[in-house]
């Protein structure tokens, strides 16, 4: 036992002097070089099929006797200097031209056996990369002692090299969900689209739209997704359309749009043009089983009706606004029924259509449409537009809720007559003028009203017209502000016609003498 011990002993040393005397005398390898890889790289690199300038690259590295810490990649011709980057992979989008083309890219891989200090300098031997990467702690652009760097080794002398043939996709573009055209409207519209392109939405240069004659478009810039149509002047024997880009009227495109037809139906149509030349088909809106047609101003008056189809207010009023001063408005008035008429985008577009006329008398019942009332009424008043309310407002309904607030964004008054409205007034009741010495007509209603309340018009800017007296309610009911460019009374006139020919008598002075109508 202890004689085999003492061989195994010997044995052991005799092998550690061996090795040691290896180590010492064996010549180092020298360090090889990495070999670098592309994942899509075929057999024949003229036969990859075109790309879209849109793509994915991959590559890899192999290093027989190291490990790969990264990858130096550039596109020949696009670019002078080469890139560092650790990833395997990477997606590029790659500039398009006039036609198709070839794109050739390289990456060669690094090894990790660098020389432990910083290089200004690195090198495959063929081509220089620079100096080494590192992450620059202070922002200074410059390296300085302490930043970590990525210490390069060998460089693969012979990059991996991939042909990419360039197809330039067409763009794609569609009228958004939103964008739905009423059988009828005025000049006025605002559109909305979607484009996109798979060589990358920037590739869009151009949005080409026309009316009516696709032959004659106007070119908008290619980010433009939205506008507001109006028309320039409708007096015009071939009218024009201004292009207001997102509906902005610090921002009118510098061309009008042409070929509108009023009085007629019309029809819009989009494109979408790359920066190759490459154009989407024209859509048109409205599609080939709709009409689009196009009303065209008859004059200075708008009549909004705020009610529900059906509603024989409809007819009460045309014959009125027809027969006031002697027929002196017979058919120079339009009327918009906010009920039939849906428009995209109303908070631009009704605005703009309340433009095209220089006094406008907006009609409902106990339900108008506030939304509307608070968006418009001031911001028409301060262009110079005037406007006469005939409304009633509903306290409460699975609709809206009633409140002060709710009514000074477009009424001038200081408070609300009752904390809660009349349910119903009687036919009979006396719309009494405020000031007797008035030449306002004395009003009287024909027919039983709901939701009848008064009003506490604000005392520095209106001045009270009408004061309700009746065994049920009491209080002023009327009043026009001192601007003379709102009216506002809280009744349904054409239900307060119990003597009659008086609301004509309103009508006209509200029209013609308060607000200065001229034909």
């Amino acid at each position: 036992m202890k004689l085999s011990l003492a061989i195994l002993l010997f044995t052991g040393v005799l092998l550690g002097i061996v090795s040691c005397s290896e180590q010492i005398t064996d010549t180092p390898h020298e360090n090889k070089s990495p070999e670098t890889f592309l994942f899509l790289y075929p057999d024949n690199p003229d036969s990859l099929s075109q790309q879209k300038s849109r793509l994915k690259v991959h590559w890899w590295g192999d290093d027989p006797d190291g490990l790969i810490i990264g990858y130096y990649f550039k596109w020949e011709g696009l670019e002078d200097s080469w890139t560092f980057t650790t990833k395997n992979d990477s997606t590029f989008s790659l500039p398009i031209g006039t036609a198709d083309t070839t794109f050739r890219f390289l990456v060669a891989a690094v090894d990790s056996r660098g020389n432990g200090k910083y290089d200004h300098s690195v090198s495959n031997g063929v081509d220089d990369f620079g100096t080494e990467p590192f992450i620059d702690d202070n922002g200074d652009n410059v390296y300085n002692t302490g930043e970590f760097f990525y210490d390069i080794g060998r460089i693969d002398p012979t990059p991996a090299a991939q042909k990419f043939p360039i197809k330039n996709s067409s763009p794609n573009i569609l009228w958004s969900k939103t964008t739905i055209l009423p059988l009828e409207s005025f000049p006025v519209i605002t559109l909305n689209w979607e484009a996109d392109d798979l060589d990358g939405d920037e590739s869009i240069v151009a949005i080409n739209l026309a009316l009516n004659d696709t032959t004659e478009f106007v070119k908008l810039d290619g980010y433009t997704r939205l506008v507001t149509l109006r028309i320039d002047d409708a007096s015009a024997s071939e009218p024009e359309m201004q292009i207001l880009i997102n509906g902005s009227e610090n921002n009118i495109f510098k061309e009008n749009l042409k070929n509108l037809k009023l009085d007629a139906n019309n029809r819009l149509f989009i494109q979408a043009e790359d920066i190759s030349g490459a154009k989407s088909k024209f859509i048109p809106l409205p599609d080939t089983t709709r009409d689009w047609y196009v009303l065209k101003p008859k004059g200075k008056v708008l009549i909004i009706d705020d009610l529900p189809a059906g509603s024989t207010a409809t007819t009460f009023y045309n014959n009125a606004f027809n027969t006031i001063n002697g027929g002196a408005l017979a058919g120079k008035f339009n009327v918009f029924d906010l009920e039939k008429t849906v428009l995209p985008f109303p908070n631009i577009t009704f605005f703009e259509t309340l433009k095209l006329f220089d006094y406008v008398y907006w009609y409902s019942d106990q339900s108008p449409n506030l939304d509307f009332l608070t968006l418009v009424t001031q911001k028409y008043i301060s262009g110079g537009g005037k406007i006469a309310f005939s409304l009633t407002f509903q306290d409460s309904s699975d609709s809206f809720i009633l409140d002060l607030a709710t009514l000074q964004n477009f009424l001038p008054i200081d408070g609300l007559g009752q904390s809660k409205p009349l349910n119903f007034l009687f036919p009979g009741a006396r719309l009494l003028k405020s000031d007797q010495n008035s030449t306002y007509p004395a009003l009287k209603t024909a027919l039983t009203i709901s939701f009848v309340r008064t009003f506490v018009p604000s005392t520095l800017s209106v001045t009270p017209v009408y004061d309700l007296s009746s065994a049920q309610l009491n209080g002023n009911i009327a009043f026009i502000d001192n601007s003379k460019s709102l009216f506002f009374i809280g009744m349904p006139l054409h239900q307060c016609d119990g003597d009659a020919g008086t609301i004509n008598q309103l009508l006209r002075k509200i029209f013609f003498e308060e607000f200065g109508l001229s034909l």
